[in-house]
């Protein structure tokens, strides 16, 4: 028998015979060892980095990335990340590449490989192929003196890390450290362009990020849909507006088409309360002056939390002038799902 399979011989300790706390200490262990990578990173990068992020900000092509396993997976999350903030970005996998896939190369991109080792042969064989473009090449390793590091234009370099498993082997510190540090590129290289809100929410029009950057404007009632009266309109005309625009609520603008105030159907129940004539009041009898207004160009979920704040249903968006340009209901906060 030899001393592998005598070693596969051996009993081992039943699942059932180790306690939860030393499954907490293992997860534990590993979310330590993993944290202390990444914060290893912290004084590690330096000019390179700079360099790094300054090379693709200039570059007028893409971020082309590339590694095997492990690696080849983190550079698919570094390149949607990329792509997700505003730089054109995509994977190609090595040994395609070796067979055809290196023709997506093009002059004006950045070729970024990722190999822990810095001794991937496919990797290697790469590099030349992509210099005949006067494609610049990053690469992230743990060692800048491996040969993918002697190749490289630049080099960002992880340093030795300790992988948070007892062998020291299954890639687990190293590629959360080299997630950390693309999505560190992709927020200077954002920050550096300048990337905002309005950018972000075009470029994830769909689901909960989607919903979250929704703005007024967005969702506003404008147009015919925008129930508007004047001070002097009568009673009727009032209930009328209400009633075929059905937001609760009328606007209530002077003869100049300015703001004034605004009839909700609170405001109506509260008038027969007070036993008026509603045949003889006008919108100026029965509205609430001063109505809380909103920006058109601000979050949903401002609009919201100001409602919430307000403990009101509707906000009125003015212009410069003070002129209504919409009306925004709570009802269409909610529909949107906006929180």
């Amino acid at each position: 028998m030899t001393e592998l399979a005598a070693e596969n011989e051996r009993p081992r300790k039943s699942p059932s015979l180790v306690d939860d706390e030393q499954i907490l200490v293992w997860g534990r262990d590993v979310l330590r060892q993993e944290a202390h990578g990444v914060e290893v990173l912290i004084d590690r990068i330096g000019t390179e980095f700079s360099q790094v992020v300054r090379l693709m900000h200039e570059s007028p092509g893409r971020v082309i990335l590339s590694g095997i396993g492990k690696s080849g997976l983190v550079g698919h999350k570094i390149a949607a990340t990329l792509t997700s903030t505003g730089t054109l970005a995509a994977f190609m996998h090595p040994t395609e590449a070796l067979h055809g896939d290196v023709g997506m190369i093009r002059r004006g991109d950045v070729l970024m490989v990722i190999s822990k080792s810095g001794e991937t042969a496919e990797l290697e064989a790469l590099i030349p192929l992509v210099r005949v473009f006067d494609v610049p090449v990053v690469a992230i390793t743990a060692d800048r003196e491996s040969r993918l590091g002697k190749q490289a234009d630049l080099v960002l370099e992880l340093g030795a890390l300790e992988e948070a498993c007892n062998m020291d082997l299954v890639p687990t510190t190293s590629t959360t450290a080299t997630l950390a540090l693309g999505d560190a590129l992709a927020v200077a290289l954002l920050s550096l362009r300048g990337f905002g809100p309005d950018d972000y929410r075009q470029l994830h029009p769909g689901g909960a990020i989607g919903r979250a950057l929704l703005r007024v404007d967005d969702l506003m009632h404008t147009g015919e849909d925008l129930p508007l009266v004047l001070l002097d309109a009568p009673s009727h005309q009032v209930l009328l507006e209400m009633t075929s625009k059905r937001l609760g609520a009328t606007l209530v603008v002077d003869a100049e088409g300015r703001l004034r105030g605004i009839i909700t159907d609170g405001d109506l129940r509260r008038s027969l309360e007070k036993d008026f004539d509603l045949g003889a009041v006008i919108a100026a009898d029965l509205m609430t002056p001063d109505p809380k207004t909103i920006e058109a160009e601000v979050l949903g979920a401002v609009a919201l939390n100001r409602m919430e704040e307000y403990k009101i249903t509707q906000l009125a968006i003015v212009d410069e002038a003070g002129r209504p340009l919409g009306i925004l209901h709570l009802h269409d906060l909610l529909q949107a799902k906006v929180v």
